[in-house]
């Protein structure tokens, strides 16, 4: 069952798809809708028209790279962005500010991201998500951040790596073996081995028994960061990732559409060598390109 307050409660592996409707089951349902997708990265309408033709689940609306405070996009941008393309809008804000995602909720974008790449608004505290309709995403590197943020309303988790831009998928191989990794250990552990497990990790308990009972985590899971190729991209894939987000240093390469469609069809085909091969020819340059662009 669901508690008042919608978030996940004790006993019950049918919480989250229970088919008795709720405000979170509504959420989880919506960010269903991405699985088995790739999300982009965008900072201008060009670039989210490119997304979409290469077969993008959705854009996320971001600012281009600049020195000092890195803040809520330009509301007006993302309202022409969404209004331009048919694929769902998601936006960025930063953590615990709670007054940009009623700006971004009020214009109509699909999800809200609560993103640790930006500028933190409040260390203390992240967005009680669960007073919004819009759902939100939350980052996290291990199991215990991602059901602290279950807890609050995410009804999606990136598992972080690199935020910097570098294509470097080293740290996000990191963050996804070790949620990984925790997970499939805390679904052998015994029952009076998890209220200890959830001290460890610093998670609700009911949270922690939850997942196990589900034998999942509770909502959908994409990786981000240093994702810039097929290879990349079906990896994250292969290490049990439902889809991932993918910067926008992925235009800065000389055909921007057929390198977003070929991690799109690695995404989609993921277990097939064989594609796998025919999407990455061709793609040295386009490496080469992003990381001069990545490194002025």
């Amino acid at each position: 069952m669901m508690a008042e307050d919608h978030a996940v409660t004790l006993y019950n592996a049918k919480a989250i798809t229970d088919p008795q409707q709720n405000e979170f089951q509504l959420k989880v349902e919506a960010v269903q809708t991405l699985r088995g997708g790739v999300i982009v990265h965008v900072c201008n309408l060009q670039q989210a028209r490119i997304a979409e033709a290469a077969g993008a689940c959705a854009v996320t609306v971001t600012d281009p790279p600049s020195p000092g405070i890195s803040r809520m996009t330009d509301p007006s941008l993302v309202k022409n962005i969404k209004r331009c393309v048919s694929i769902p809008v998601l936006s960025r804000v930063r953590v615990g500010h709670f007054v940009e995602a009623q700006i971004l909720e009020a214009i109509g974008v699909d999800y809200i991201d609560e993103s640790e790449a930006l500028a933190v608004a409040d260390d203390r505290n992240f967005i009680n998500k669960n007073n919004f309709q819009c759902p939100f995403v939350c980052g996290a590197r291990n199991l215990g951040e991602a059901l602290r943020r279950i807890r609050e309303g995410a009804a999606m988790i990136r598992i972080q790596g690199e935020l910097m831009g570098y294509g470097n998928v080293d740290e996000t191989v990191k963050s996804v073996r070790c949620l990984m990794g925790e997970w499939r250990a805390l679904r052998s552990m015994k029952e009076d081995e998890v209220f200890a497990f959830s001290k460890e990790i610093e998670a609700p308990y009911d949270m922690v028994a939850q997942t196990k009972q589900m034998g999942m985590l509770p909502v959908v899971h994409f990786a981000a960061g240093g994702i810039v190729t097929p290879a990349d991209a079906a990896l994250m894939m292969q290490l049990g990732c439902h889809g991932v987000f993918v910067g926008s240093e992925v235009f800065a390469c000389e055909d921007p559409l057929q390198h977003v469609m070929s991690i799109v069809q690695a995404v989609r085909n993921y277990n097939d060598p064989r594609v796998l091969v025919e999407y990455s020819y061709g793609l040295d340059e386009s490496d080469e390109s992003m990381q001069g662009s990545a490194n002025q």
